[in-house]
């Protein structure tokens, strides 16, 4: 039996929304992939806060934004000072980070992957983790600020406009980050 993945950013959301959209899905896990887990504006979603948080509701935390985060530290990863997501996925910390979701959906756990930025077409979460837990046979629903769930393939062919690709989809994070 496999498990199930989803994707939500915390957004604007109250710790409260999150959560009840967290227990509507049965996650059991969080897994944040932000590679800053901290938040000027909204404290209450930084990383140990998030975790006390989460911990309270019986949710396990687990921080993977070293591996899977949308800012990764290597140089390499960089085109124009824009993340460059097709360099990022060939890299060995990703592909371990895919790993270890991919391991995790196997043995059959329901997870949510965690992002600050709300809307999945605009993040890594879907142009980048999604995309390769797609080429890997996984389905990934991404939890919208309203309470709604777009498939990969929904979110993907938002971006794209629904134009089809004779290749794989190139893309790069929405602003320059060096």
């Amino acid at each position: 039996m496999n498990g199930r993945i989803f994707t939500i950013g915390h957004g604007n959301h109250s710790r409260e929304d999150l959560l009840k959209q967290l227990t509507q899905t049965e996650v059991s896990f969080v897994v944040d992939v932000r590679s800053t887990p901290y938040s000027r504006y909204q404290p209450e979603f930084s990383r140990d806060a998030l975790e006390h948080f989460l911990r309270e509701h019986r949710l396990r935390y687990v921080f993977m934004g070293d591996l899977l985060g949308g800012r990764p530290q290597n140089d390499d990863c960089y085109t124009d000072g824009m993340v460059d997501y097709t360099k990022v996925r060939g890299k060995e910390f990703f592909v371990r980070g895919i790993a270890r979701i991919k391991n995790a959906y196997e043995q059959g756990l329901s997870i949510c992957l965690l992002c600050s930025e709300g809307q999945p077409s605009q993040c890594h979460r879907a142009k980048l983790v999604g995309a390769a837990l797609s080429d890997e046979g996984i389905n990934v629903t991404h939890l919208l600020p309203d309470g709604s769930r777009r498939s990969q393939a929904e979110v993907i062919a938002q971006i794209t406009k629904g134009q089809c690709s004779l290749f794989a989809e190139h893309f790069v994070s929405r602003k320059a980050y060096r």
